[in-house]
C-alpha cells in the first residue's frame, strides 16, 4: 500500500501538477484514512467498500472533525481511488456512490473600506520592515493575490509601466493580476530602500524578504496581519485570505463585472466567484434598511409628541 501511495504522490506532482500545499493535504488526509483502515484489519485496497467508507465518515464525525475537513478528506480519497482504477490496480471505485457531507453556506468575511485604510496605515514606513509590510498589504488588497502567490513573487514579475503582475496560481496556471498606483508606489519604495537593506549582499530573488534577507514565509504574513489588525483597532480575525475576500467584495460593490473579478482572482469556475455576490447583496440590504426612510416598520419609528 505504501509503494502505491508514493506512486500516486508522484502522479500528482508530475501529471496533475498539484501544488505543494495540495500534496501536503493529500498526504495527511490519506495517512489518516490508512490509519483507520489498519484499525479495521483490512489489508488490501480492493477490500474497501462503501460501508467501510461510511464507517470512516462516522468515525470522523465522532472525532468532531468539521464538515469542510471531512469533505476535503473524502475528496482526497476519491482522487486516490480514481487513480487506482486508472492504473487498473482495482476494478471498481468504491467511493462513487458515497456523497460528501452537505456544507453549511458561510459567507466570506471582509473588511470595510474604513477598516482597510486603517490596516494600510498601520506599518511604520520609516523602517525597512515597515516599508515591506506597507507594500505587502497594499499589494494583497490591490491585486487579490493568494498568500502563496504573494510570497513566491520576484521583482521581475512586476511590470511597473502597466502595473501588471505575472502570477502562477493553483496548478501552476499563469494569469495577469493588476494593481493600482498606491500599491505600485509602495512597492517601488520598498524595492529601492527597504528590500535593498534587508537583502544586503545576499542573492535572494524573492520580492518579500524577512529580517534575515530570506524569503518571507506564509506563516509570517499571517502573523503580521494579525498584529497590524490589532494595532489598527480592527476587532476581526484578519488573515491573508480575508484581504482577497475584501478585494473581490469591494470590486463588485463598485460595479465590476462578475467575470472580470473571476479572471482577476484566477478562479477556474464562475461558481467560486459567485459567493461574493451574496456578500454584496447582504451589504446592500443592510445599507438600504439603515438609510431608506420607508424601509423600517412603522412601529420602529419614533412617535411624534406635540
Amino acid at each position: 500500500m505504501q509503494k502505491i501511495f508514493e506512486r500516486y504522490i508522484q502522479y500528482l506532482e508530475a501529471e496533475r501538477n498539484a501544488s505543494p500545499y495540495t500534496i501536503r493535504n493529500y498526504r495527511a488526509d490519506l495517512a489518516d484514512f490508512f490509519k483507520f483502515l489498519k484499525g479495521t484489519e483490512l489489508t488490501l485496497l480492493n477490500e474497501v467498500d462503501r460501508h467501510v467508507l461510511r464507517d470512516y465518515l462516522s468515525h470522523l464525525v465522532v472525532r468532531g472533525i468539521a464538515k469542510a475537513s471531512i469533505a476535503r478528506k473524502l475528496s482526497a480519497i476519491r482522487s486516490f481511488y480514481r487513480y487506482l482504477v486508472r492504473e487498473e490496480i482495482i476494478a471498481k471505485n468504491p467511493i462513487e456512490q458515497v456523497s460528501s457531507p452537505k456544507l453549511d453556506k458561510r459567507l466570506p468575511s471582509f473588511l470595510t473600506k474604513e477598516e482597510m485604510v486603517k490596516l494600510l496605515n498601520a506599518p511604520d514606513p520609516s523602517t525597512p520592515l515597515g516599508q515591506r509590510d506597507r507594500a505587502l498589504l497594499e499589494l494583497l488588497y490591490a491585486s487579490g493575490l493568494r498568500v502563496s502567490e504573494l510570497v513566491s513573487l520576484t521583482p521581475e514579475q512586476i511590470d511597473f509601466e502597466s502595473n501588471e503582475i505575472r502570477v502562477w496560481g493553483k496548478g501552476s496556471k499563469e494569469r495577469v493580476a493588476l494593481m493600482g498606483e498606491p500599491a505600485a508606489a509602495a512597492i517601488k519604495i520598498y524595492i529601492e530602500d527597504g528590500r535593498a537593506q534587508l537583502r544586503g549582499e545576499r542573492k535572494t530573488k524573492s520580492l518579500f524578504l524577512n529580517r534575515y534577507g530570506q524569503r518571507l514565509p506564509e506563516r509570517s504574513v499571517q502573523r503580521l496581519l494579525h498584529e497590524y489588525a490589532k494595532k489598527a483597532g480592527i476587532g476581526k480575525r484578519v488573515h491573508p485570505h480575508m484581504l482577497r475576500h475584501t478585494f473581490a467584495t469591494h470590486l463588485l460593490d463598485g460595479g465590476a463585472d462578475l467575470r472580470v473579478v473571476q479572471e482577476l482572482l484566477g478562479h477556474a469556475r464562475l461558481t467560486s466567484t459567485q459567493i461574493y455576490t451574496h456578500v454584496t447583496k447582504r451589504q446592500a440590504r443592510k445599507v438600504y434598511l439603515s438609510a431608506h426612510p420607508l424601509a423600517r416598520k412603522k412601529e420602529d419609528e419614533p412617535e411624534d409628541k406635540d
